[in-house]
């Protein structure tokens, strides 16, 4: 019928061998073989032969299989026969099993020969150059074949890394020619399998997965930057500068001397916001709290957290009052919520974990937009909200001397 798959034939041909053949190829067997120095072995593959009841059965069509294998290449196959017989055919020697006694033959049957003698090629320069990583080609002889082209650069790049231990570098200083920052991220892996077989444990962040491979291997990070913007002119940020970006480790170590620290997610917001005595106005861009957590002097601030109300805003508050307990939220309310409701739009992938700290009055709006109780998955973004508002919120959350200065 047209569409039916051929029936396999019932007895093995040269054509099965080389198939049993090139599956043990594809998984490796024999490279591995050869990376960890064993002594080549002849390689047997069972043959299936026809039985005397089949060959009298189908006398010709075991004829015809008998036919192909005195065909096959005596080069490639030395054939081991055992005599099969009945009282109605005879007795007839039929091969049982085909033998590769050489490499040789084996490469030449699979038409492998370049990539084994490549393979062999790779194994010495291995061991020449950074014989640690001989096992690598063992476990994962196939990957290494796919990165022949690359491989003395790969070497390279391991030993230069090695040899750079304790470095203050950033992956933008591996000096190997031909190797640059995209070489690494696209050998990203097999780079970083080498690299865990060749250096020594101090050197490798164990816990740091391979796709943070600067923070594995201990490299220099892109450094982590804190957008600022004074809300009182008499807040000094470096000077005359109302408006900066700020190295995460060095704010660390020089706090602000401003008592109150708002942070906010919006852009814009963070552009108009008003002004405040003795306040500044840190840019949060949503989930990054990384860019604060370092931030230990802002347990001794006054934090405000100003976040869209929706469920993602109430979680960036509740992992940042995680961090900084005495964290306060600004119209994340219940009635700023019900004020703006032909400002609502629809969250468009809400959130439902268990949130711990909010308050109880957060808690509840929070459930409520889980639950959808006001509507379905009901968003108030903060740019919504009418600057009256703002203003008024942000005179409510002075703390009562600044409120007795202003009066």
């Amino acid at each position: 019928m047209p569409g039916r798959t051929p029936a396999r034939e019932p007895w093995t041909t040269p054509t099965d061998v080389t198939d049993v053949l090139r599956r043990r190829w594809d998984r490796g067997d024999f490279l591995a073989a050869s990376a960890a120095g064993a002594d080549w072995q002849p390689v047997a593959v069972p043959i299936r032969a026809p039985t005397a009841r089949e060959i009298a059965a189908a006398f010709a069509a075991a004829q015809a299989w008998a036919e192909r294998w005195r065909a096959a290449d005596p080069r490639l196959f030395r054939l081991e026969h055992r005599p099969v017989g009945g009282r109605h055919v005879g007795t007839n020697t039929l091969p049982c099993r085909a033998w590769i006694d050489t490499p040789r033959q084996l490469w030449q049957i699979l038409g492998v020969t370049r990539q084994a003698q490549c393979f062999d090629e790779l194994i010495e320069l291995t061991r020449r150059r950074a014989p640690a990583l001989v096992d690598y080609l063992a476990a994962q002889p196939m990957k290494v074949l796919h990165h022949e082209q690359h491989w003395a650069a790969l070497l390279d790049t391991v030993l230069w890394i090695e040899a750079n231990t304790g470095a203050d570098v950033y992956l933008r200083q591996v000096d190997v020619p031909g190797v640059d920052t995209k070489f690494i991220e696209q050998h990203r892996s097999i780079l970083a399998s080498l690299l865990d077989r060749q250096l020594p444990e101090h050197r490798i962040v164990a816990e740091v997965p391979a796709s943070d491979f600067a923070g594995r291997y201990r490299f220099r990070k892109k450094p982590a930057y804190a957008r600022v913007r004074r809300l009182d002119p008499s807040v000094n940020l470096a000077g005359p500068y109302s408006d900066i970006a700020i190295r995460v480790d060095e704010l660390t170590a020089t706090p602000l001397q401003a008592s109150t620290v708002y942070v906010v997610e919006n852009e814009v917001t963070y552009l108009a916001l008003p002004s405040a005595p003795d306040a500044v106005v840190i840019f949060g861009g949503g989930y990054a709290l990384s860019t604060l957590e370092p931030l230990h002097w802002l347990t001794e601030r006054q934090l405000i957290y100003w976040g869209d109300i929706d469920t993602h805003g109430f979680a960036i508050l509740s992992r940042l009052r995680q961090l900084f307990p005495s964290t306060r939220s600004m119209l994340m309310d219940r009635t700023t919520l019900l004020a703006h409701e032909t400002q609502w739009v629809r969250e468009p992938t809400p959130v439902s974990a268990h949130l711990p700290a909010l308050d109880d009055h957060e808690a509840s709006l929070y459930r409520d937009l889980v639950e959808d109780a006001l509507g379905p998955s009901v968003r108030l973004e903060q740019e919504r909200i009418r600057f009256s508002a703002v203003r008024t919120a942000m005179s409510n959350a002075l703390p009562p001397t600044l409120l007795s200065t202003q009066g």
